[in-house]
This record gives C-alpha cells, structure tokens and sequence, in this order.
C-alpha cells in the first residue's frame, strides 16, 4: 500500500512572497537594524550595565517559565512524568530568583557558562574542521579560524575572571546586536534598491 504524497511547496513561490514583503515593509527593517545597532553600541560602551541587563532578563524569563511550568504541570497532573516535570519548573523558578535577587553573582556565573561555552564550541568546531578537511579541502581551515578565534576568546574570559565577569556578557551580547543590525539594514537598504 502506497501513501499519497503531498505535492511540494514551490519554493520559487515562496521566495518571491517573502522578497515581496521585504521590499514592501524595507523601512520596518531599517528601523529595527537602527535600534538593535544603537542598543549594541551603548551595550559596548556600557558593558557592566548591559551585563547587568542581560542577566536580570534571564532571571525573570526563568522565573515566569517555571511559573507557567508550574501551572501547566499541576494542571497536567495525571500525565506520567509529572514529577520530573515538577522538578523542571520548581529548578526554572529557583534560578530566576536566583539571578534576580543576586544578579552581580548571577552575572559572574553566566560568565562563566560563557566561557565554557567558547571553549566546548572552539574544541568541537576544530575538531569538526580537521576531521572534514578532505571533503571541505579549501574551507576547512576558516573552520579551524573560528574554533581558534572561540578558544581566544573563552581564553581572555577565564583568565581574567572574576574581572571580566563585568565586561564579558555586555560586550559580546553588544556585538551581536551590532551585527543582527547591521545585517537587517544592509537587507533593507538592498530591499528597497530591488
């Protein structure tokens, strides 16, 4: 017995639908790339208080997870897990409270999270490169860049903990912003040439 396929969507349709909103809404995207830029340029020139931020916002998206992981868990009470649901939410709950009654603490070990992050990430993304470099022949190095670039940077982290703990989240949450908003102006601005 054979199964009915459904028909693939056309992608060229797709695309020109989502070109077509683009171009429709290019000021929107301007916009929105202004702020996130503007928001990452203060986050880099204030990195403590963005670090600050960032940790705070954690906090309470923890908090209000857990609340609702919470809720949805006692109303979902005769479901099997419910216990280790329950510990996931009451675990949610107690690390918002933690990051928002203590955040100069929180942010220390967020920066810490952080670091070990660019180390686990630089490791693998070498690892990941020398192991393809056959099939990625040319562009396997710019992978072993990356991986070297991550270890650099969860280097500078480490060793200068508990210092850094104040710059660290701030300027590499900035820079990103910096980033995401450029890349939407350059869409816009390209949207609205198109």
């Amino acid at each position: 017995m054979t199964l009915p396929r459904d028909n693939p969507p056309d992608i060229g349709k797709l695309e020109a639908a989502v070109n077509a909103a683009v171009k429709e809404h290019w000021k929107a995207f301007l916009f929105e790339g202004v702020v996130l830029a503007l928001l990452g340029l203060a986050a880099m020139i204030v990195p403590p208080l963005a670090s600050l931020a960032v940790t705070i916002f954690l906090g309470w998206m923890f908090l209000i997870s857990g609340i609702a992981g919470l809720f949805v868990t006692y109303w979902a009470r005769q479901m099997p897990g419910f216990w280790w649901s329950l510990f996931s939410a009451a675990l949610a709950i107690l690390a918002g409270g933690i990051l928002l009654a203590r955040p100069m603490e929180g942010i220390l070990t967020l920066t810490i999270v952080v670091g070990a992050y660019f180390l686990a990430e630089g490791v693998v993304t070498i690892m990941y490169a020398l192991e393809h470099r056959r099939e990625l022949s040319e562009r396997w190095s710019w992978l072993a860049l990356s991986g070297a670039m991550d270890l650099l940077i969860a280097f500078i982290i480490v060793a200068g903990l508990p210092e850094s703990a104040r710059w660290a989240i701030g300027l590499l949450v900035g820079i990103n912003l910096v980033l995401g908003g450029a890349s939407l102006v350059g869409m816009a601005l390209a949207a609205r040439k198109a």
